[in-house]
């Protein structure tokens, strides 16, 4: 027990060691380009860039010191005119703004603003954490359809092995897990366009409250292609581990002992062959949250896959960082719960362990 708490309080500190790495880089590198502040106003420019100031990213000059500036240094100064008055904002050296966002994070969790229509100047933390329960209710959706089905289809493929039911199976496997999402997706889209008042583009939040019917069907598409690949997934690696398994001889020592085949794969077969699917399903579901990006843009649900996308073609790059380090913290965090479940699904396995 000792050594499986200090391997977990180990890891975790490696995960956070590791995310700070990746975010640091990523940081370093979008503030190498521009900042493209998308306010339509004067008092909106001003607003922004008072903000920056705030933040500590720039600085706020007067026109003395703009006037003694370097003439090579003037073009990235940011100029706004408002009530007849001039400002100058110009930008801190890209170490300082690190440090400055590294200290906003840490002390206040302040991830910085907006540029973009997005949510311009608004915290772009609130901004995800009002997109987030979209794609995780979408996520945890798929997740929970296609692993019953999946394993099911798998179990009953291994069975059957040899025969049209297990052909047919794989058949359908292979196909399927060869189609990408957003051509699944399309496709149905098209097909249930042809239903009568059968939503093909994800519902406003008014309309979802208004319409709890409608909210309920607008989860059919998305939920369907995000699914397909994960069943088929499930079901090809559930029958490959479980004809495996009753391949063994210790399969074969159960049935001797009187067991019937049934009772031999439920008690015995179908244990050991969950060891490597049950971590797998933590995967997959890490895999559905990153594949879910194109497809939330197609169907236009407002999660974090689109909001990604959507910070990435502004160049809004505050939101494309907390994008990343949401995405980055639950990938690194699934690695971990996924080497956690191979001690919970046989416990022989002990993590940490020095033998």
């Amino acid at each position: 027990m000792k050594d499986t708490v200090k391997y977990v309080i180990e890891r975790i500190l490696f995960i956070f060691l590791t995310a700070f790495i990746i975010l640091s880089l990523t940081y370093i590198l979008l503030q190498c380009l521009p900042l493209e502040p998308s306010g339509s106003s004067n008092v909106e420019q001003y607003n922004f860039w008072t903000r920056q100031v705030q933040l500590g990213f720039y600085n706020e000059l007067g026109f003395s010191e703009y006037m003694a500036m370097d003439e090579s240094h003037r073009p990235l100064c940011e100029i706004v005119e408002l009530n007849n008055q001039t400002f100058y904002f110009y930008p801190k050296p890209i170490m300082e703004r690190y440090f400055a966002w590294l200290g906003n994070v840490f002390t206040r969790w302040d991830w910085g603003t907006s540029t973009s229509s997005i949510g311009f100047n608004q915290d772009v933390m609130s901004i995800l954490m009002t997109k987030l329960p979209y794609s995780m209710k979408l996520n945890i959706i798929s997740i929970f359809v296609s692993v019953p089905i999946g394993l099911g289809l798998g179990i009953l493929a291994a069975l059957k092995k040899n025969t049209w039911v297990d052909g047919l199976i794989s058949t359908v496997i292979m196909i399927f897990i060869s189609v990408p999402s957003f051509v699944l997706i399309s496709f149905l889209l098209i097909w249930f366009r042809t239903i009568p008042g059968f939503p093909t583009q994800w519902p406003s939040d008014s309309q979802a409250a208004a319409s709890p019917l409608l909210a309920v069907q607008a989860y059919i598409i998305p939920v369907l292609a995000l699914s397909f690949g994960s069943i088929c997934s499930f079901a090809r690696y559930t029958r490959a581990e479980l004809t495996e398994v009753m391949s063994s001889e210790f399969l074969l020592l159960a049935r001797t002992k009187g067991l019937t085949k049934g009772q031999s794969v439920v008690r015995h077969a179908l244990r050991n062959s969950l060891v490597p699917i049950v971590p797998m399903i933590i995967s997959q579901f890490i895999g559905i949250l990153s594949g879910s990006m194109v497809l939330e843009q197609i169907y236009g649900i407002p999660g974090i896959g689109s909001l990604f996308v959507d910070g990435i073609t502004n160049k809004d790059y505050p939101v494309v960082m907390v994008d990343m380090a949401i995405y980055t913290l639950i990938g690194l965090f699934a690695t971990l719960i996924v080497d956690l479940s191979y001690g919970i699904v046989d416990p022989r396995i002990r993590m940490g362990a020095r033998k």
